[in-house]
This record gives structure tokens, sequence and C-alpha cells, in this order.
């Protein structure tokens, strides 16, 4: 027969590895919720490469190649006139395909400047809770490289001095309510 303090004893044991399964289960969910915003947040730069792309080759027209003459005495020509019929027309007219400049977005807007509301949106989505410039870097795809983070992390300090988010300890961030 198991006595009354054995079997109180391994339920605490029991509850104990409970607790502790719990919390590496909550610290795996967060890591896995930031990997998912971070994929998210890459499916979307990618969509809208992908979409720019795309209108650059609806707005490309081929330009046929001139025909050579045999004579090596090329005759005198309006180089200027040629080279305009060479050149993609920009069309003014509302509705119509104009080409991408770069540093746009498929919409004409300015890509940069994106950088701040994306990180926003990202401490939205993690709620209040301290995150590393590395961690904001990876939730938006940009962590291929230290340039790429310390961008992050130039940004989040200018993000900081505008009082849009707050430096909680030394690497840390969190945003403001």
């Amino acid at each position: 027969m198991v006595s009354v303090a054995g079997t109180a004893h391994n339920i605490e044991i029991t509850a104990e590895s409970l607790q502790e399964d719990l919390a590496r289960l909550q610290v795996q969910k967060q890591a896995l919720e930031r990997e998912l915003a971070a994929v998210v947040a890459h499916l979307g730069s990618v969509q809208r490469a992908l979409g720019a792309l795309e209108a650059l080759m609806q707005g490309q027209t081929a330009v046929p190649a001139e025909p050579q003459t045999g004579s090596a005495v090329a005759e005198p020509a309006d180089t200027t006139a040629k080279a305009a019929a060479r050149r993609p027309k920009r069309q003014g007219v509302k509705g119509t395909a104009r080409p991408v400049a770069a540093g746009s977005d498929a919409h004409g807007q300015k890509a940069y400047g994106k950088l701040t509301e994306q990180i926003m949106a990202y401490f939205a989505e993690v709620g209040d809770v301290d995150v590393r410039a590395r961690d904001v870097a990876a939730a938006l795809g940009r962590d291929t490289d230290s340039g790429s983070i310390n961008g992050i992390r130039s940004t989040l300090d200018r993000m900081v001095g505008a009082s849009r988010v707050q430096r909680t300890g030394r690497g840390l961030y969190r945003a403001k309510r």
C-alpha cells in the first residue's frame, strides 16, 4: 500500500514538472509567433517586390533593333529622334501605366520610411514585451547581416528619440503606451 505522504510528494513533483513544461511552452510559443511574424513580413515584401516587377514588365515594350547598313560609312542621322523613339514613354494621363521609379513600391510611394511603420506594426503584434533589435530584424526579414540589424537598431534609437518607442534596458525596446 502506498503512503499518503508518498502520493502527495509524487503529485507535488508532477505539478512542478508541469509548471516547468508550461513555462517552456510559453517561451516556445512566443518564439514561434515572432518567427511567424517574420515570415508574414517577408512574404509581404516578396509580394510587393513581385508586384513591382510585374508592373515594370508590363510597362516595357520591346524596341526592335535598327537594321544595319552594308556601307562602312553611315549617313548622318538625327540621333536625338532615334534615341527618343527607343526610350519608353512616361504617361502623365491618369489610369495609364508609368514606370516605377527606383526606391518606390508598386503604388509609386517611396519605399524608405516604411521601416518605422513596419517596426511599429511589429510592436503592435508582440504587445507589451521587451524585444531586442535582432528580434525586430528577424521578424521583418532583415536579419541577413549585421549591417541590416544595425540599421534596425539605428531606427529604434531614432524612434526612442521621437518618443515612439522606449528603451527598457541595454539593447531592449518596448512600444510606448
